[in-house]
């Protein structure tokens, strides 16, 4: 059994420990808070944007656009996909990193095993994620550094206009991203979704029913229109995930420093109550090597006075 000052060294840690818990508790609330009124301030502006594309495919619903997909596409050739994995940049946020890793894993699979002649490039936002996948061969970009902590619109243009411009040149046929959704109730989802080209069934059922027959004219066409809105629909899906995303990290953070600051106080409890024991068990083996040196010189004295 330890001794007493080796318990007391041991609260002491745990003691320090739970400090850092709860200010990283505290951090991650005051972030999470923050985040989500920043994404409520643009949501107006982004649902606006949702609304333009719903009108374009609910009046033209065949539109043929490099930007748009079509069923009749030939799913046996080369394809190359481009996916956007977002991460966070660091650790000790529970089983969020894990779920998101995981659902790539899956993706990757599915894809090779739907179509052998996948070939897929990784851009990861992310430290966590990009060292990761690294150091497990996936096909990570590796001038891809962007960071997933604290997102902006203006990192959400930029890895938007990184997308984009390959996808145009021609490197990657398919656009699509993975990360993590927070529902407005607060629970968190791990989604993939396919960014471009735009499947027109993702604006069905987006417009209002008075909306539906109402004229609307495209100036100087459907697809100059719809190549102006494209690049603004992917800065605003990419910066909605960003935000999700790292409003799920904090969460997910904060929920595992509670739990850590549970078991630290069920660790003290129990720490303190075999510290009590130990130094109980002490003072008792004093007073018996007390009582026990009593004893000897009384008797030792009784002996003398014989």
């Amino acid at each position: 059994m330890a001794n007493a000052r080796e318990i007391r060294n041991r609260i002491k840690s745990i003691e320090d420990t739970k400090k850092i818990t709860s200010a990283m508790y505290m951090i991650s609330t005051t972030k999470l808070r923050k985040t989500r009124r920043d994404l409520e301030q643009t949501r107006p502006y982004f649902d606006n944007l949702k609304r333009e594309m719903s009108l374009i495919f609910d009046r033209v619903p065949e539109l043929h656009h490099r930007y748009v997909q079509r069923d009749d596409r030939d799913k046996t050739t080369d394809i190359n996909i481009g996916c956007l994995v977002v991460t966070s940049d660091r650790g000790l946020a529970g089983a969020y990193n894990h779920n998101i890793l995981k659902l790539v894993g899956d993706y990757l699979t599915a894809q090779q095993y739907l179509a052998r002649n996948v070939k897929m490039t990784l851009y990861v936002a992310g430290e966590y994620g990009r060292q990761y996948l690294m150091k497990r061969g996936a096909n990570v970009d590796p001038e891809f550094l962007f960071s997933a902590r604290d997102p902006n619109m203006g990192r959400a243009r930029d890895i938007g206009s990184y997308l984009l411009k390959r996808f145009d040149e021609g490197e990657i046929d398919e656009i699509h991203i993975i990360y993590t959704d927070m529902h407005r109730a607060g629970s968190t989802e791990v989604i993939e979704h396919q960014l471009l080209p735009i499947d027109p069934d993702f604006f069905t059922g987006n417009l209002e029913d008075e909306m539906t027959g109402e004229e609307k004219e495209f100036f100087p066409s459907v697809e100059s229109v719809l190549e102006a809105l494209v690049p603004s629909y992917v800065t605003g899906y990419v910066y909605s995930a960003l935000v999700d995303s790292f409003c799920s990290e904090q969460s997910a953070r904060m929920m595992a420093m509670d739990a850590a600051g549970r078991n630290a106080d069920e660790m003290l409890d129990k720490l303190s109550m075999q510290y009590n024991r130990v130094r109980q068990a002490a003072i008792t083996q004093e007073i018996t090597e007390v009582a026990a040196g009593a004893k000897g010189l009384r008797d030792k004295a009784r002996g003398s006075a014989e």
